[in-house]
């Protein structure tokens, strides 16, 4: 007994040495030095010597929507079987990929994608390291196609590698728009750092990207827009707060609110809440006069981009959402006279799969063929980019080229409109958005736009869709 005591023991304590030291690991990085002893000519070899022992992961890997920039194929409506994602998107930022590849995809999990003969079944291409680098050194350098910095340590980084971290995943979606904070208003450098305060999960449990955004198989789950066009991909605050589960709230009231409230919309009252966000982008004025910035060092008007507005703690825009969205696509044709929404989110008040959800509203004013009736995707980058020539004309014509669309040669500028789902950055609890800010005098919801035609129901008594019954 005391000899089976005692190998239980031995057994428990490796268990547990073994977990802390893969837990760290997985933080801090593997020691790979023992595999990879001398320098790497180039990056494609260092990932041929990671395929020596990981092949698989690169053939899962070249699944994904992180290499290939759309998901699944699927349905969309009015528009047939198709697949969709950053490849198609057109944004108010800096507004497509097509013909500014070398710029974009400086993002882009690989290495070399500068044009559209970009091989993606070459498995060398993969950047393995811009998200299993542990020692926070790997940069890529911004204009060279997923190149990295040359002053990276390649061999240093090959004998440091991990799981992901925050840092790995917050290098691209941090900076998401071309510089920090200025596309998602829920993600920042902030994050890095976070405090309790910041985000309750990150800043107050420890979490990496990861315990969220489960991974099987490289695909990594949370929908982003492609996702959200196909509806699929989806992870929720209640994947861990659910009834079943009795964490969410002791108050009966307040539980009864999720089946019409997502855990968001109280939870992240502001968007920009750590860092301000851009929330206009005027394209128009672009190329008249010389830089400004704030105090703070933000461009509030670029030569190269036009005008900006910067907004923290921002109400944000809310919407009855089932978890899908329409998206504009290249070549849908627009009234000039109305703003045009690039993506509409699905959803209303008699939909049992709808619920609130809070959203960025960002407001841009982009080119558009005058007599074509629909966007532009202008080159910005490169030989005879709008940042070389700041000719519109020049610039819409090899972007539209590259998309086989025709263009006029009249260029115009729309107002649009883009809608960014806020999930992250989750303030602690006695920072969530408070009952009067809704009701009573609270002005938070506009409830009209909601579909609730007298404005607040609980002022009419009526407590039928604000969660109290559904």
């Amino acid at each position: 007994m005391k000899k089976f005591f005692m190998n239980s023991l031995v057994a428990v304590s490796v268990i547990m040495l073994a977990t802390l030291y893969f837990t760290n690991s997985s933080q801090k990085g593997h020691d790979h030095s023992g595999y990879f002893t001398t320098p790497f000519a180039t990056p494609q070899d260092l990932t041929k010597a990671c395929l020596e022992c990981h092949d698989d992961a690169a053939v899962d890997f070249m699944k994904t929507r992180h290499w290939n920039w759309e998901g699944d194929e699927f349905e969309m409506k009015g528009k047939g079987k198709m697949k969709f994602g950053k490849k198609q998107l057109i944004n108010n930022f800096c507004i497509a990929v097509p013909s500014n590849e070398p710029r974009c995809t400086s993002c882009h999990p690989g290495y070399g994608w500068k044009d559209g003969s970009f091989d993606f079944t070459k498995k060398e291409n993969i950047d393995c390291v811009v998200c299993h680098d542990g020692t926070k050194t790997y940069t890529k350098t911004p204009t060279a196609a997923g190149m990295p910095d040359p002053k990276v340590d390649l061999l240093k980084v090959a004998q440091s590698v991990g799981k992901p971290t925050i840092e790995n995943c917050g290098a691209c979606h941090f900076n998401g728009g071309g510089g920090e904070a200025v596309k998602h208003g829920d993600l920042d450098p902030a994050l890095l750092k976070a405090t309790k305060d910041v985000d309750v999960h990150i800043g107050g449990l420890g979490f990496q990207c990861t315990n969220c955004h489960k991974t099987e198989k490289h695909k990594i789950s949370g929908a982003g827009h492609g996702s959200i066009a196909a509806n699929t991909n989806h992870i929720s605050c209640e994947d861990c707060h659910s009834p079943s589960k009795g964490n969410i709230h002791k108050n009966q009231v307040l539980n009864k609110h999720t089946n019409s409230l997502a855990c968001e919309t109280c939870h992240i009252p502001f968007h920009g809440r750590n860092m301000p966000s851009k929330t206009f982008w005027d394209w128009s004025t672009a190329g008249m006069k010389d830089d400004v910035k704030d105090e703070n060092g933000r461009y509030t008007y670029s030569k190269m981009k036009g005008d900006f507005k910067w907004e923290g703690n921002v109400v944000p825009e809310y919407l009855w959402y089932d978890g899908s969205g329409d998206y504009y696509l290249a070549g849908d044709k627009i009234d000039p006279n109305s703003p045009v929404y690039l993506n509409k989110m699905n959803g209303n008040i008699s939909d049992k799969k709808s619920k609130i959800y809070p959203f960025k509203k960002m407001v841009g004013k982009q080119p558009f063929d005058k007599v074509n009736n629909y966007l532009i995707i202008p080159k910005l980058f490169g030989p005879d980019g709008y940042w070389k020539t700041y000719d519109w004309v020049k610039a819409s014509t090899l972007g539209m080229k590259s998309v086989n669309l025709p263009f006029s040669g009249e260029v115009g500028f729309v107002e649009t409109y883009m809608y960014w789902t806020q999930n992250h950055a989750v303030a602690p609890k006695n920072q969530a958005v408070k009952c009067n800010d809704c009701h009573s005098k609270g002005t938070r919801l506009n409830w009209t736009a909601l579909g609730y035609p007298n404005g607040d129901p609980m002022k009419k008594g009526g407590r039928e869709k604000i969660g109290l019954i559904k």
